[in-house]
């Protein structure tokens, strides 16, 4: 029994959308060319994944990638809630005390 030859991104049939659908656009593709910059954006940009992804408009490697990059994106958000922003204009408020400058303040309290 014959492979049947894998599919290429050089295939205009499946050049960036995992075939069949070759001349419809990801929808996803509006919302993350405009750029995640708050909840709702990213929300759009994920149920546009979705839809793309079950019509094949984009190939599930693609899919994954952007996923993955969400992710990643989400960890930032939850890390600069968790342990401080930095304000324009302002020092950094932080959340996290550095070990060192701990065992510095304890030492000037007479700990």
């Amino acid at each position: 029994m014959a492979k049947k030859p894998r599919a290429t991104e050089a295939d205009p049939e499946v050049a960036g959308n995992g075939g069949g659908k070759a001349k419809e656009k990801p929808r996803s593709l509006k919302v993350a060319q405009r750029g995640i910059k708050t909840a709702s954006d990213f929300a759009n940009l994920m149920s546009g994944l979705m839809s793309d992804l079950i019509e094949g408009r984009v190939t599930p490697q693609i899919g994954n990638a952007t996923c993955n990059a969400g992710g990643k994106l989400l960890k930032v958000v939850e890390m600069s809630y968790k342990y401080g922003v930095q304000e324009p204009g302002k020092n950094p408020r932080r959340n996290l005390t550095l070990v060192f400058e701990e065992q510095k303040q304890l030492a000037e309290k007479g700990v």
